[in-house]
């Protein structure tokens, strides 16, 4: 695409400013106009109004809690869907108790946790797990795992360092899966039919972006039109990425490390984590961790639901 028709936004100043340590994984919820996010580092989630950055609730936890989904048939203000240190469960957000459904599996499961993840069209969660906090270096000990209520969890892909974002195309016969250190975004042609249950439906993968700058794709939504909004940590910016893969559009932000984004309604909403390798003072590090949002001009495809 031509350089005249890509298209930069920029916000300069949080919505809220929770200096969240790894803020990850922003979720709208329309009933209630709130959106809720965790900071994994610091084991806490987060809910807030999109109207009043004030009306802040938060939940503590003593493992991290890294992802979050609507359960069908479920008030969300009751319960949700978590991924936590050992895999998937349902939080009881008025006790801030959970209750794991299925765990991750395997030799070593004491060093990883759960990452990013999200429902397929089948009710399903896929979600990667990755080395933990305090395990040292992150390793190739990760995989990018399919859950369901009725049996254990199946593996996609292995030998992953940090999976991140899962999201399917408007049509829902593209999935895309980002792997963060290796700077790509897969895809695969995926079958949507609610038969497709086993082997998995993913079929002709291939590498949908790669990224040539200093900082690491993190977490990402698609909208309506096709195009994949795609947070880079390390990097102060947003991209835009057409469903051909290009880059057509970036966001700018103060502050160094993007890590996710989330639709509500044209406004694109952005969680950041902490920048601990700016010096105190520089604007980076005062508005790491914070909370941003700008209007972007369309809408997110949503989300699916977790049939439980």
């Amino acid at each position: 695409m031509s350089s005249k028709n890509f298209q930069t936004w920029e916000v300069t100043t949080p919505y809220l400013n929770l200096h969240c340590a790894l803020g990850e994984g922003p979720y709208y919820e329309p009933a209630t106009q709130t959106l809720r996010f965790v900071d994994i580092k610091n084991r806490k989630l987060h809910t807030v109004s999109i109207n009043d950055p004030t009306a802040l609730t938060t939940l503590s936890f003593n493992e991290p809690v890294t992802v979050t989904a609507d359960i069908e048939g479920v008030d969300p203000q009751d319960k949700i869907l978590i991924g936590a240190k050992r895999g998937l469960a349902v939080l009881d957000r008025k006790t801030g108790e959970y209750e794991y459904i299925s765990k991750i599996e395997g030799e070593g499961v004491d060093r990883i946790r759960s990452n990013d993840g999200a429902v397929d069209p089948q009710g399903r969660f896929w979600m990667g797990s990755m080395t933990d906090f305090g395990k040292g270096e992150f390793r190739p000990e990760g995989s990018l795992l399919r859950f369901s209520q009725t049996s254990s969890p199946q593996i996609a892909l292995t030998d992953l360092t940090i999976p991140n974002s899962v999201g399917w195309s408007p049509d829902q016969k593209t999935m895309y899966f980002t792997h963060s250190n290796a700077r790509e975004v897969i895809a695969w042609d995926y079958d949507p039919s609610p038969s497709s249950s086993s082997p998995l439906p993913l079929k002709n993968k291939r590498i949908f972006y790669q990224h040539r700058g200093k900082g690491e794709p993190d977490g990402f939504r698609v909208d309506v039109e096709g195009n994949i909004w795609h947070a880079v940590y390390g990097e102060s910016r947003v991209l835009k990425l057409s469903p051909e893969g290009e880059l057509v559009g970036e966001i700018k932000l103060p502050t160094r490390n993007i890590t996710c984004v989330e639709f509500v309604g044209e406004e694109l909403f952005i969680t950041t984590a902490g920048d601990d390798d700016a010096e105190e003072g520089e604007e980076s590090k005062e508005l790491g961790g914070g909370l941003y949002r700008i209007e972007v001009g369309v809408k997110g495809v949503g989300h699916d639901l977790f049939k439980l």
